[in-house]
């Protein structure tokens, strides 16, 4: 069975012109969606989606009404292979119930991996650089060495609260205690080196 799929960016704009074309094409159910390709959002393409069984296809107008990006597209893509429902495109003539189709739709996967290992690659390349600029990667601590010694001042004052400290700094108990055990385990180690 052909299903349909249909979108318009704004309720300004008509989604006559595809569903005529996929009327054209003999689909048997069409679903729309008045929503951005930016929106992740598409309860039409949901149902349609849904509604594809084994040996169906999912027929579009252009393949911009279908993703919103070559990511986007790619995952919609394997969903759809691995519930072995085909796609074909209206105006690209992409088909993947062809042999030709069927390549595009591979060089499209290739394509997406690639991009992963070049992101991957660059990622792990910044941190390396930010290391040896002496940067350690990840959050920021809420309690400065500074804050530590203050709390550790306090703690053994007893006058405060572990809870009254912690608030004070705008950190959990947990963090508290967190902080403190790391500035302990931090002056046992240089007092073993020395």
């Amino acid at each position: 069975m052909l299903i349909g799929y249909a979108r318009v960016s704004t309720h300004d704009q008509t989604e006559a012109l595809q569903i005529d074309a996929l009327n054209k094409a003999g689909c048997g159910r069409i679903f729309t969606d008045t929503a951005s390709g930016a929106k992740s959002d598409r309860p039409g393409l949901a149902q349609a989606l849904d509604y594809a069984r084994e040996g169906d296809t999912l027929v579009v107008w252009r393949l911009d009404r279908l993703g919103r990006s070559l990511k986007d597209l790619i995952e919609i893509m394997n969903t759809l292979d691995e519930r072995n429902v085909c796609f074909q495109s209206l105006t690209e003539g992409f088909d993947t119930t062809t042999p030709g189709g069927k390549l595009v739709f591979h060089v499209f996967g290739a394509l997406a991996e690639f991009e992963r290992e070049l992101l991957r690659e660059r990622t792990m390349a910044g941190l390396a650089a930010a290391r040896a600029r002496g940067r350690l990667g990840g959050r920021k601590r809420k309690m400065t060495a500074k804050d530590v010694a203050m709390a550790k001042t306090l703690m053994a004052d007893k006058t405060c609260s572990p809870r009254d400290i912690a608030k004070r700094f705008g950190v959990s108990k947990a963090t508290l205690y967190r902080r403190l055990a790391e500035a302990d385990s931090c002056k046992t180690q240089e007092s073993k080196i020395q």
